[in-house]
């Protein structure tokens, strides 16, 4: 069975990016990965931690609904999201990446947010950028 690696933020671009990542798995025949990153530092206390357990409950929940088989990896290393995502999608044989992208002003469209360009240009396999609604 193959695998479809999603980088997952709980933001409108993460559930976008969940969604077609829950649709292309079932299309494949694939299990799902998704990932959650985060640098950690300072700004990662015990309410960040809580509320990131709340939204991955949500994110099961949402995946049990679906009915695809799946596994969710949490991560806080102090590594960039990008660099998680990359090293599990290759230690998985993945498929396909999928990847949310947030809406940029005429100028923020000149250059794509690093993590993101980061996956597109250094992934082994194709990458599916999604835009958020």
């Amino acid at each position: 069975m193959g695998k479809v690696v999603v980088g997952y933020v709980p933001k409108p671009e993460g559930e976008a990016a969940l969604a077609q990542a829950i649709s292309e798995a079932k299309l494949r025949g694939a299990s799902l990965v998704v990932v959650n990153s985060h640098r950690g530092g300072a700004a990662y206390d015990e309410s960040a931690a809580a509320q990131l357990d709340s939204d991955m409950a949500a994110v099961r929940a949402t995946l049990d609904a679906a009915g695809v088989t799946y596994e969710l990896r949490q991560l806080v290393r102090g590594f960039e999201p990008a660099e998680d995502l990359l090293s599990i999608a290759e230690a998985n044989s993945a498929e396909l990446v999928v990847i949310g992208l947030r809406r940029r002003t005429p100028v923020g469209k000149l250059i794509l947010g690093s993590n993101a360009q980061r996956v597109l240009l250094d992934a082994h396999c194709p990458v599916l950028a999604v835009k958020a609604d």
